[in-house]
């Protein structure tokens, strides 16, 4: 990887969406999360590309698949040096396989594609509020930096998966992205960009954050709807009314000063990726890909502003969820 000065490191928080990882090489990991739906919803994958240092400097590159229907994932080492991140962009070349803004192109064992994304919906940029993470991007120790490529994403091109080509014209993706040392000790996570109405999204996450010796419960949920994203997070001063796990289901209330947000996910069966920990690919998460998730949005005054369900449904519930519900 190229090497760059503190500018540049300091520039690029501006840009969640290119490699953070400057100048780390020990305790250090970063992945993007890209999720694939065909127009027909009969095929659903995540591919995770990224890179991670653990505290002695052992590094290791890697691509994970999860197959949302099988629900099997795998995993596919690489070495540090076939890893090339552009320096100001989301432009990844990973052996014979590149992830950008603009596509993917996929060369792995049972997997090819190439990909082109169209009509993108990012987190927004701010000069203080660099994408979902707001002003805690600036802070230099946290445990794990967020970002938002895009919410909602149009698909073209093919796919082929053990054996089968799939059309994926018409389809839909979603992007993301996590880097830093670990991710948090415990956590709940969705997302889905199919509702009954085309153009709408929901992403949302509760994690346990450590903090100056101490820890508190933060969140972060967007909805994006009639071209207009409705945020709830920590550093808005939204707050977490409720938060419940049980049977296989999520309940999550937040609120602020214009809207309350009710949220329940309904689990189903999942499949097993590989997690950080301290820089370690040594964790693992179940994440299904087939949950459901149903949203009820009203004003202050109890007003219905939207009321709907998300399928094909990402959600991971990790690590001892108690220490995140409410009382």
């Amino acid at each position: 990887m190229t090497r760059t000065n503190w500018w540049h490191r300091w520039q690029v928080k501006w840009t969640p969406e290119a490699f953070q990882g400057w100048g780390k090489t020990r305790r250090y990991f970063e992945g993007w999360y890209v999720k694939l739906i065909s127009p027909d919803e009969g095929t659903a994958i995540a591919v995770i590309p990224g890179i991670a240092y653990d505290e002695q400097g052992e590094g290791q590159a890697f691509i994970q698949v999860l197959d949302g229907r099988k629900n099997t994932s795998e995993y596919h080492r690489f070495e540090t040096h076939q890893f090339r991140p552009s320096p100001k962009t989301f432009d990844l070349q990973l052996g014979e396989n590149s992830f950008s803004s603009k596509g993917v192109n996929l060369n792995l064992p049972g997997l090819q594609a190439s990909l082109t994304f169209e009509s993108q919906v990012p987190w927004p940029v701010k000069p203080l509020s660099p994408g979902i993470m707001g002003w805690y991007a600036f802070v230099p120790f946290m445990e794990c930096y967020h970002g938002i490529l895009s919410m909602d994403t149009d698909l073209r091109g093919q796919l082929h998966l053990q054996g089968a080509d799939i059309d994926m014209n018409g389809g839909k993706a979603y992007l993301e992205k996590d880097w830093g040392r670990s991710f948090p000790s415990s956590w709940i996570w969705m997302q889905s960009n199919h509702f009954e109405i085309p153009g709408i999204s929901f992403k949302a996450s509760v994690a346990r954050i450590p903090w100056i010796g101490n820890a508190f419960v933060g969140f972060i949920a967007g909805l994006w709807l009639n071209g207009q994203l409705i945020r709830f997070t920590t550093y808005t001063g939204a707050r977490l009314v409720k938060t419940e796990v049980q049977d296989g289901r999520v309940f999550i209330v937040l609120e602020d000063s214009k809207h309350r947000l009710e949220i329940e996910a309904i689990r189903s069966d999942g499949g097993d990726l590989v997690s950080p920990i301290q820089g370690l690919m040594a964790g693992r998460v179940n994440e299904t890909m087939s949950a459901r998730i149903k949203l009820r949005l009203a004003d202050r005054k109890g007003k219905l502003l939207f009321e709907g369900e998300g399928r094909n449904a990402g959600l991971e519930v990790a690590g001892p969820y108690q220490e995140l519900l409410t009382p």
